[in-house]
């Protein structure tokens, strides 16, 4: 999950991001057979601002103080290095405050609400490819209380072909064997998965190892870079005439490979 400031997000895409894709692919209309979605501010939205504000509440932190904690041990979080307990003690810590038993399991409980608030267009989109029969998959950062939160709340992503939780592998982005790991779960070669994250740094680790790439900025953005590189066809899995979630799909607008 990207470390965010709260305001709304820059909906471009820069033209590196295109550059990349061309020297990772060789070109712009390579086989995709697996797209793999990252969780935080790709499928959800950005964090919820009224479960921030329980956040600060329920910490007593003001919002410099609690930012600055909330993201100093996110990584170590995320990666397995500290459970929920660990790392909001360590936010604790850090803010030179204690936090009690009701103050714990309160901003735990808050903190998975923060990352729930969700990106619908990309929910949506990804499952017209899961009923197309396209393989999609999940690769995450994230920490075990927010992992199995969200999976126990939204249950719809059990129907992607394989999730990837960062904190179960004790590895997280942009660690090269995180995605190598993911890659094996789906039996894919890189070169066939699609991956879209927003982060620039989780993007480039994959472009590294032959992933095509996609950085997230905004449903515009991607809808116009998906176009420009001749993926339209993943786009409009499942759409009707009109653009509009239809009926059934129409498998014959879709790749064989990818069928």
């Amino acid at each position: 999950m990207a470390n965010s400031t709260f305001s709304s997000s820059n909906t471009s895409l820069s033209d590196s991001n295109s550059s990349n894709f061309a020297d990772a692919t060789g070109d712009f209309t390579a086989r995709v057979s697996v797209v793999l979605f990252d969780y935080g501010q790709v499928l959800s939205g950005p964090p919820n601002p009224s479960a921030w504000a329980t956040l600060r509440a329920v910490s007593g932190l003001d919002e410099a103080r609690l930012h600055t904690a909330y993201w100093e041990f996110r990584h170590a979080y995320d990666s397995g290095a500290l459970t929920g307990v660990e790392y909001w003690r360590a936010v604790a810590s850090h803010a030179g405050v204690e936090f009690d038993v009701a103050q714990m399991l309160g901003l735990m409980a808050a903190d998975i609400d923060v990352w729930t608030k969700l990106n619908q267009p990309m929910v949506d989109w990804a499952a017209r490819l899961q009923c197309a029969g396209i393989r999609t998959g999940v690769l995450s950062n994230i920490g075990d209380c927010i992992g199995e939160g969200i999976v126990a709340r939204l249950p719809w992503l059990a129907n992607f072909d394989h999730c990837t939780w960062s904190y179960e592998l004790k590895l997280a982005k942009p660690d090269p064997e995180i995605y190598r790991k993911t890659a094996e779960a789906l039996n894919a070669a890189p070169e066939e998965i699609l991956f879209i994250d927003d982060r620039e740094e989780n993007i480039a680790a994959a472009a590294a190892l032959g992933f095509q790439t996609l950085h997230y900025t905004g449903q515009e953005a991607l809808n116009h870079e998906m176009r420009a590189r001749g993926l339209a066809w993943l786009l409009e899995v499942g759409l009707d005439s009109k653009g509009t979630d239809g009926e059934g799909v129409n498998n014959l607008s879709i790749p064989a490979f990818a069928r």
